[in-house]
């Protein structure tokens, strides 16, 4: 990775920590700060696949090459007994991805577009040429090993037009032998318990004439178009018999499992009315033998996970409690066989999710975020009672193999980026029984971090409110540092105890540069319990304003911020509380806002979901049409004081450009400094690298330039001199 960092030297003089930090051993190398580079290149770890036997695991490494100006995955080993990892796959610009073992662990097959469209191949563990196995000329989208290991399946073709395709895992055959020749294509599909059939969804009709106008370019879109409903079929393997199991118009088949004594499938059950929001789906479930379809729900929000118990007696999904929006996510059981739903019913105060069941069907275990930490529990599917199994500082999620009975760990901390970690359910609890599968990010350990701190401070209203500081490098008690705060999108959301390696908030570049960064977990935010979660629906912007504040001024009461250095950034919920602060008070230098919301009022039509607006404004513009515009920053923009930089995403469907378009002309118009970056073509999030790296380089000067007074405030011929240098390196030679 050192070659990536060849930047030139103007970048390096933002980039250079202000102290060198000090290490145990005085022969060691200084460490350097943080660069926007670094921030680019961090490596992420995917697509774990335990080894039949459980000695191995294959995942992917995710890593950016510059000069295509995209990220692309490759294929490693690493022992379940730690190790290092062994690079399998070197295509330095194509994608590598979703590894399977064959069923005896012989070998594994994975997709791949080395050689043009995605195709499917095979390799060995212990090395040698990938072989590919198909040659669909419009590609394979998925594919999985039947449970006996006698075949593998595929769906290949176009979007619309995908057929399901068989193949003996063997690959003796010469060609692949076609399952189905659905003329509306296949959706979602699954083996059977026994690996007799398929089970898949197909839509119940095709508008050739639709198809037809868009192939000829009359690519015109209807708004919220009707669409046929979704249905579930099978096909027998052996003798390729089609047969269907729903129809009617009553629901769209958008989900479904099946028990593992193949007895049962569960299915969400979508509404087919163009109109829908996605909250309409309701849970049905089949009985196998009978073919009778019972319908397990009637209410009005939007279905969860669904799981078998390991005996396939009971029925699993999640919901929000008592099926009411935006309350805590709880477990309801249907009998498999017939009976009534019935809620999970626990006084814990926070989300309980599907993870994974216990072999006796007696718990599931869940990973739950508790304040700025997320940690492993279960819970009695008989009693209700959570207990807490992981207590580590950092964020958490795990997964069970079934076959093996390791407990797959994904963990990450302040100080280390995402990596694998294994171990067994009855030593979750202890850290010292983790064995530690990849370290992705060696390079981390050059870099001088951000230390973080958690703190907590009182509100306005007496309630305890919880953040995080990130200190600059080489921290001095008792003096004061630039504050940066960093609001979180959401609402219902949280900053936490894992490793900054965003582009949206890039905590250790601020920290190397002698800032101070200030994350508050505002009210509205996750982790703190249902009340604190909902508490600002019909109060949007008020409680957790002050809360934002509170936090600022306790930070300045301990001599840490300097109160005439503040900076404020968010993204999408962060930028509309951006929005809100800028028209509420001028102590802030420079405020930078992405994807905010100005004007509730046009929100509302221009965005992609209304039920969260309905939720948080207690009902439609035009039926509390004083409380949307109470709440718009439009209507207090003469307030507007702040040098602000806008930020959106050209195609961003949930908080739309319009919105930015508002906010920018009106500070134009008010003479307040202001600048507007249009990412062309992106959703609501950045994909683009080079997108990020403007974002960051403009974001991070825009305060350097009102806090710090430096010029300019977004020098072109450094980015453009970065991307040269990136660029210009030879490619090494792609090996396979």
């Amino acid at each position: 990775m050192g070659q990536y960092r060849r930047v030139i030297a103007w970048v390096l003089a933002w980039c250079m920590p202000l102290v060198a930090m000090n290490h145990a051993t005085a022969a060691q190398r200084p460490k350097r700060g943080m660069t926007f580079m670094d921030v680019l290149e961090l490596r992420t770890v995917g697509d774990p696949a335990l080894s039949p036997d459980g000695r191995w695991l294959l995942y992917t490494v995710t890593t950016l090459n510059w000069k295509e100006g995209k990220r692309f995955r490759d294929l490693f080993l690493v022992s379940t007994a730690g190790g290092p990892s062994r690079q399998l796959t070197f295509t330095t610009n194509k994608d590598e991805h979703s590894p399977a073992w064959s069923r005896d662990g012989t070998f594994f097959a994975f997709l791949s577009d080395r050689e043009g469209s995605t195709q499917l191949y095979v390799m060995r563990p212990d090395g040698g040429e990938a072989r590919r196995v198909t040659d669909h000329k419009d590609g394979v989208e998925r594919f999985a090993f039947s449970r006996d290991g006698r075949w593998l399946a595929f769906t290949a073709g176009k979007e619309g037009e995908r057929q399901l395709w068989l193949l003996p895992a063997r690959f003796d055959a010469e060609r692949p032998i076609p399952l189905t020749t659905h003329e509306t294509g296949v959706l979602r599909w699954e083996w059977s318990p026994d690996s007799r059939l398929i089970y898949f969804t197909s839509p119940d009709s095709l508008d050739k004439l639709d198809r037809e106008r868009r192939e000829k370019k009359f690519d015109v879109r209807i708004v919220d178009q009707p669409k046929p409903p979704a249905h579930l079929w099978a096909v027998d393997i052996e003798t390729k018999a089609v047969k269907r199991w729903t129809s009617g118009s009553e629901y769209s088949v958008a989900a479904f499992v099946i028990s593992k004594d193949h007895r049962a499938i569960a299915f969400r059950g979508a509404s087919t009315s163009r109109y829908a929001t996605g909250e309409e789906a309701e849970v049905y479930r089949l009985d196998l033998a009978t073919g009778a379809i019972e319908r397990l729900t009637r209410n009005g929000v939007s279905e969860g996970t669904m799981s078998f118990s390991p005996d396939g007696a009971w029925l699993a999904f999640t919901a929000p409690d008592d099926f009411t929006y935006m309350r805590n996510l709880r477990i309801y059981l249907a009998p498999a066989r017939g009976g009534s739903v019935r809620e999970v019913e626990t006084d814990f105060d926070g989300d309980v999710s599907l993870g994974f069941w216990s072999r006796d069907g007696k718990m599931i275990y869940f990973t739950e975020g508790v304040g700025v930490n997320a940690h492993l529990f279960a819970i009695s599917v008989e009693t209700g009672r959570v207990t807490q199994l992981t207590r580590e500082r950092g964020v958490l999620s795990a997964t069970f193999d079934e076959d093996t009975g390791w407990v797959l760990l994904t963990f990450t901390d302040p100080e280390n980026p995402p990596d694998f970690y294994i171990t067994t359910l009855d030593k979750v609890g202890q850290r010292s029984q983790w064995t530690r599968l990849t370290r992705a990010n060696p390079q981390i350990e050059e870099i001088a971090l951000g230390e973080y701190e958690t703190i907590r401070w009182r509100s306005t209203d007496g309630q305890m409110v919880e953040g995080l500081l990130i200190k600059p490098v080489g921290y001095e008690p008792g003096r004061r540092y630039p504050l940066i705060v960093q609001l979180h999108g959401g609402p219902a959301a949280a900053y936490m105890n894992s490793f900054s390696g965003s582009y949206g908030t890039y905590v250790h570049v601020f920290a190397a540069n002698g800032y101070a960064v200030f994350q508050p977990n505002y009210r509205g935010s996750s982790n703190y319990g249902e009340r604190f979660k909902m508490q600002i629906a019909g109060d949007y912007f008020r409680q957790g304003y002050e809360d934002i504040m509170t936090g600022v001024d306790e930070l300045i009461a301990r001599g840490i911020a300097d109160p005439e250095k503040l900076g404020m950034m968010g993204w999408s919920a962060g930028g509309h509380f951006s929005n809100w602060t800028l028209v509420q008070t001028d102590r802030f230098k420079a405020i930078s806002t992405g994807a905010g919301a100005v004007n509730w009022i046009s929100m509302y039509a221009q965005t992609d979901v209304q039920v969260p607006r309905e939720f948080y404004f207690k009902g439609r513009p035009y039926e509390n049409w004083d409380h949307y515009v109470a709440v718009s920053p439009i209507r207090y923009i003469t307030r507007a004081k702040t040098p602000t930089l806008i930020h959106v995403g050209e195609a961003d469907p949930r908080v739309p450009r319009p919105q930015s378009e508002e906010l920018h002309m009106a500070l134009k118009k008010l003479g307040v400094s202001t600048e507007f970056i249009i990412y062309p073509g992106m959703p609501h999030a950045l994909t683009n690298p080079r997108y990020q790296l403007v974002k960051m380089v403009a974001e991070f000067q825009w305060f350097e330039k009102w806090i710090k007074g430096k010029e300019p405030w977004l020098d072109w011929k450094v980015l453009l001199d970065t991307l040269r240098e990136e660029t210009s390196k030879p490619e090494e030679p792609e090996r396979r």
